[in-house]
């Protein structure tokens, strides 16, 4: 799965989460958050080719189940998940590089 460009306007549950097959990329952040917009070349360029790599976006904010359940506070938080468990974390990454390694590439 390629790079999502958009935030899912009916995010999973965090038993869904718990259950997802594989690698997975959730990030948590807003369209409005502008560390959000300067993260997303970093986070393209790291997924690019990695077909086998879900990336769900979630739109977080107050209210927000499944971003407290992650234990998120600012944006944009990546969790990264091999088979629904936690591997790696990254907040505001700066560069593809941290990506991939967190990706374990």
């Amino acid at each position: 799965m390629p790079h999502a460009r958009q935030y899912l306007t009916q995010p999973p549950t965090r038993e869904q989460t718990d259950q997802l097959p594989g690698d997975t990329v959730l990030e948590f952040g807003t369209p409005w958050c502008g560390h959000c917009q300067r993260a997303q070349p970093c986070i393209a360029q790291a997924l690019r080719g990695r077909a086998e790599v879900t990336h769900l976006k979630v739109e977080d904010g107050p209210g927000r189940p499944l971003g407290r359940s992650y234990g998120v506070k600012l944006w944009p938080t990546l969790i990264f998940l091999h088979d629904g468990q936690e591997t790696a974390r990254l907040v505001r990454p700066q560069d593809a590089h941290a990506i991939t390694e967190a990706l374990g590439w």
